[in-house]
């Protein structure tokens, strides 16, 4: 599956050639991006009459049959589809959040087509106290996909981009100097491969509130009384003069 943002997810020819390599796909889109509503489709090529040149093979729009933007789209839903889903546990606080997704079709420059576009899922965010909404993402993710597995890939973004930062910063990848490719390549695979590596030793490390309550002490000293250590000599010193003996705890 690949995970876009919406810098690159405005590219309909990138959507396009990932689905035509058999992959999934999640990809921001901006609140401009054209689609077709539920149920709704460019009209088909205009009927072909004989003697009048070659049949048109072009969909059609016309003033009444356009396609909206996915703002508009969002803000006529009703409140009722929208959905309170939680998607990780945050430091603080788990992260959650209103989403809204419903069935609609890509119209990006789909006039030149002769078939329209196959229906995707459309994923909104909307924010508790946001007058509007504040992502969108169009994804060729299963029809029968869960909502909150939905969103859980969506925000995927943020682990890829903690990876980036990770690699760049503490591994070493944008320390590169070279200036070939080759040379580039085998930086990068090394860095990768030792980011690997560091990310399997991770997992064997249990986190330190996990490890602090497996802890327990045997004996637990009371509030009037604390455990000491028993008293030991001072080691003998080489001079003639040596510490007062002392007893043994």
């Amino acid at each position: 599956m690949v995970v876009i943002d919406a810098g690159y997810g405005v590219d309909g020819a990138l959507r396009t050639a990932i689905t035509e390599l058999g992959l999934r796909s999640v990809a921001g889109v901006l609140s401009t991006a054209a689609v077709w509503a539920p149920g709704e489709r460019p009209l088909p090529p205009k009927p072909y009459t004989p003697g009048r040149g070659r049949p048109t093979k072009r969909l059609r729009r016309d003033a009444e049959h356009r396609p909206v933007t996915v703002k508009a789209l969002a803000l006529d839903l009703p409140a009722e589809a929208r959905r309170t889903v939680r998607w990780r546990e945050g430091t603080n606080a788990p992260l959650e959040s209103r989403f809204a997704r419903l069935r609609v079709r890509s119209a990006q420059r789909d006039f030149e087509r002769s078939e329209p576009w196959p229906e995707e899922w459309l994923l909104i965010e909307w924010p508790e106290g946001e007058a509007a909404p504040t992502k969108y993402w169009l994804s060729t993710l299963p029809e029968d996909i869960g909502f909150e597995r939905m969103v859980e890939l969506a925000k995927l973004r943020w682990r890829i981009e903690r990876d980036d930062q990770e690699l760049k910063q503490e591994i070493g990848l944008g320390h590169f100097e070279g200036r070939g490719w080759r040379g580039f390549h085998h930086h990068a695979s090394l860095c990768i491969a030792a980011y690997g590596f560091l990310i399997c030793e991770r997992q064997t490390i249990p986190p330190l509130r996990t490890a602090l309550r497996r802890w327990r002490p045997s004996v637990w000293p009371s509030r009037r009384s604390s455990i000491r250590p028993p008293r030991r000599c001072a080691p003998s010193l080489p001079s003639p003069i040596r510490s007062p003996p002392c007893a043994e705890g």
